[in-house]
């Protein structure tokens, strides 16, 4: 019995050390080897491991400048929308009422809001005036006369006092009664005071805020202009 236990340990020792030493891997008996091809193929991209020093620390990664920053660009629908945004006031007038009321069946067509009726009074206008002439020769001779007088001379706004001369436009009678009293004490006699303009009350059509598509509808309003333009408000 004894040999035989013998016999089995002798049998076992071997048969461990062949499996050890790699003798029955053809039978498909062999230790797992850290060598195997398998192994590696598992690893994760085994060419980026790297060693590190333990008191090295990691490279950080560089900030990002506002320069590298991509520049928001305006599209074209943008540029355009902000085109059509822009307005300009627009006046015209004055009108009689009955102007004003034919006017108003045009103005109902145009975006509730957009216009304005107003009254308004125009003041008159005075100037000391010289004229009229009967030709331009006699208009151009007193104008030489004048100018070695050193009197001022201002352009001739209303067309029924041409051809003649403005020596000065202003507010008030009395200013321009003034005014030919200073041009008569250089010598001009045959000057006097007239008005250019007699005060009007009306009614002014305002447009305070005129886009792209509101100029666009104004043109439908001409026939009832009564043939007054459309201009730009005064700056205040």
């Amino acid at each position: 019995m004894l040999r035989v236990l013998v016999l089995l340990l002798t049998l076992a020792n071997a048969g461990y050390w062949a499996w050890s030493q790699g003798l029955l891997a053809p039978y498909g008996w062999a230790p797992v080897s850290a060598s195997e091809p398998q192994r590696l193929q598992q690893q994760l991209r085994p060419e980026a491991l790297q060693l590190l020093d333990s008191g090295a620390a990691a490279p950080a990664e560089a900030p990002r400048s506002a320069a590298s920053e991509p520049t928001p660009k305006l599209s074209p629908t943008s540029a355009s929308a902000s085109t059509a945004t822009a307005t300009e006031c627009l006046q015209a007038g004055l009108f009689t009422d009955a102007q004003a009321q034919a006017l108003r069946t045009g103005l109902k067509n145009l975006p509730a809001g957009s216009w304005a009726l107003e009254r308004k009074v125009t003041p008159g206008r005075w100037i000391v005036y010289m004229g009229p002439y009967a030709s331009d020769d006699l208009l151009a001779k007193k104008r030489d006369e004048l100018r070695r007088l050193g009197v001022r001379l201002e352009p001739l706004v209303n067309p029924a006092l041409a051809p003649g001369l403005s020596l000065g436009h202003f507010s008030t009678r009395p200013e321009a009664e003034a005014e030919l009293g200073r041009v008569a004490q250089r010598g001009v006699r045959t000057a006097r005071v007239v008005a250019e303009r007699p005060e009007a009350s009306g009614q002014r059509l305002m447009l305070a805020a005129v886009d792209a598509p509101l100029r666009a509808q104004l043109d439908t309003l001409k026939p009832q202009l009564a043939g007054k333009a459309l201009q730009a408000c005064p700056s205040t």
